[in-house]
């Protein structure tokens, strides 16, 4: 079995590290980086026995794979893809991470801000349903924003309206280096914060804060059985960053 991650750019993705010492290092794993999506795909249909798929390509293998799981089919986007005797099966693990991210802190949840629009967006949303959560999605384009909240049954706002909310959950979805909204204010917040390459809240103050790393964990714990039928060893992967 050999396994992989798909997308542009993959460079620095800790994917590697992590499977390795979810199994030992037994099973190979590379870091397909391609600018067009078909290459990637091409290389995995001839190569791998599975793999994950990161920006910008969860959209497309959506489209490409013969089955989906149910947190797949509501973002409308895949993060993991695997061959079976019935073609290709895709998954949404991200929704999962994000679910155990935030119920590993112990703390309620009851409403939930998601900052950004993007793939990474879907998945926040739709883990926030399963955490119960009343929804606001908020992002720079507001065409964005209206078809998420149309999509989803959730409210939509501006970024500039988001210093006035003080949600129990803020999931910011919005990539490292891009300019922070002003005036937020979280301090009663739970945050996680998708990047963990180059993240913009660590030091805002809040009542927890969930570091990137926390949801790269727990998404990869719930897609390494899929690939391989093993369960990983949870020990040696969450002591591996």
């Amino acid at each position: 079995m050999k396994f992989a991650l798909i997308g542009h750019p993959v460079a620095g993705s800790l994917s590697p590290t992590l499977f390795s010492a979810a199994y030992d290092g037994r099973y190979p794993y590379d870091l397909l980086d391609f600018e067009v999506f078909e290459d990637a795909w091409n290389a995995f249909l001839a190569q791998y026995t599975g793999i994950n798929v990161t920006a910008p390509f969860k959209q497309d293998a959506y489209a490409h794979v013969d089955w989906l799981s149910e947190s797949a089919r509501a973002t409308g986007a895949v993060n993991l893809v695997v061959k079976a005797d019935a073609g290709l099966r895709g998954y949404n693990t991200d929704v999962d991470g994000i679910v155990n991210s935030v119920r590993e802190t112990g703390l309620p949840v009851a409403d939930a801000l998601i900052v950004g629009t993007g793939g990474a967006a879907r998945a926040a949303i739709v883990a926030a349903q399963k955490l119960g959560c009343q929804i606001t999605v908020a992002g720079r384009s507001a065409e964005k924003v209206e078809s998420l909240a149309r999509t989803f049954g959730c409210l939509g706002a501006s970024l500039g309206e988001i210093s006035s909310l003080t949600p129990a959950l803020v999931i910011y979805t919005i990539p490292g280096g891009a300019p922070v909204p002003p005036g937020l204010n979280f301090a009663e917040s739970v945050v996680l914060e998708a990047e963990y390459k180059r993240p913009a809240l660590s030091a805002l103050p809040c009542k927890a804060y969930i570091p990137g790393q926390r949801w790269l964990l727990w998404q990869a714990a719930a897609g390494y059985e899929l690939f391989t039928g093993e369960k990983p060893d949870m020990q040696n992967l969450f002591n591996a960053i």
